[in-house]
């Protein structure tokens, strides 16, 4: 058997199983291995990754749902904006982004802000004041002694951010919800609620991309279907490792797998952005 399927099984396994239990599949990561190190061609790697979540994403989704933490308006409401957008995000890829220097310099733009962002907000976390309440003795205005749950964005407004999220994730690859956990984790959201949805998500659409990827396959010229092999072999890797990463979620320190996320994700952009620059 090559090397790549024994490498890319390996590959997926340890990157599933740190990306897991933030509600990341790890296509975000696996996708700089495959273009770097696989030597997948363009657009073909977007649909490699998108197959590498639909294999590796019912490892984690089965030991959250046995934890109870799968079920929830997050989750069905993130799932409904991005099914459409990843539609729309892979007629995208296909069509209007084909080069690979323009994909580099997407990963750069993609990846860069959104991993130093995650650091920040990891490195000093927002600060919520208590709304005033009032006492029914004296009527007046005092600070409330337990802390505000934060609140969840309105449903309008959760689900314009899916489905643009839902076009990112169809034209990179990653399924969405590597950009819908850090946004949310941003917001104060708990993981073990963000988690659970983003990689639902991240499944729901990584399905239908990978279908309408392979349907445009068929009209189209060029490498646009996936590398069925290697991103069967990542996505078992992944199977195992979103089990596990899944399983040791109540045990790992969130700030650091946050700012593990954010320093990876921040350089591999900044990796991009200088072969971009490069290629100038």
């Amino acid at each position: 058997m090559d090397w790549t399927v024994w490498a890319g099984l390996v590959a997926g396994l340890l990157i599933a199983v740190v990306t897991a239990p933030v509600g990341v599949s790890g296509a975000v990561f696996l996708l700089p291995v495959h273009l770097s190190v696989f030597g997948v061609p363009n657009p073909a790697i977007t649909p490699t990754n998108l197959l590498y979540n639909v294999v590796a994403g019912p490892g984690a989704l089965w030991r959250y749902r046995r934890d109870g933490t799968l079920r929830g308006p997050l989750t069905r409401r993130l799932i409904a904006g991005t099914l459409p957008g990843v539609v729309l995000g892979a007629a995208i890829r296909v069509y209007a982004l084909p080069g690979p220097e323009v994909f580099q310099l997407l990963v750069a733009v993609l990846l860069l802000p959104l991993g130093l962002w995650l650091c920040a907000r990891t490195l000093a976390p927002a600060h919520r004041t208590p709304a005033p309440a009032r006492t029914r003795d004296s009527g007046e205005d005092r600070p409330l002694d337990l802390a505000v749950a934060p609140a969840e964005p309105r449903p309008a407004v959760l689900t314009a951010l899916a489905v643009g999220v839902g076009v990112f994730g169809g034209i990179y690859g990653i399924g969405g919800g590597s950009l819908l956990g850090p946004i949310l984790a941003a917001r104060g959201l708990p993981m073990s609620r963000v988690a659970p949805a983003a990689l639902a998500a991240t499944f729901a659409t990584s399905l239908v991309g990978a279908a309408a990827f392979v349907a445009l396959s068929l009209a189209s010229s060029g490498d646009v279907a996936p590398d069925w092999w290697l991103g069967l072999a990542c996505g078992l890797g992944g199977l195992v490792g979103g089990y596990l990463g899944a399983r040791l979620q109540p045990r790992l320190p969130e700030t650091a797998l946050r700012l593990l996320l954010g320093v990876l994700a921040a350089a591999i952009g900044a990796f991009y952005a200088a072969r971009s620059v490069g290629s100038l």
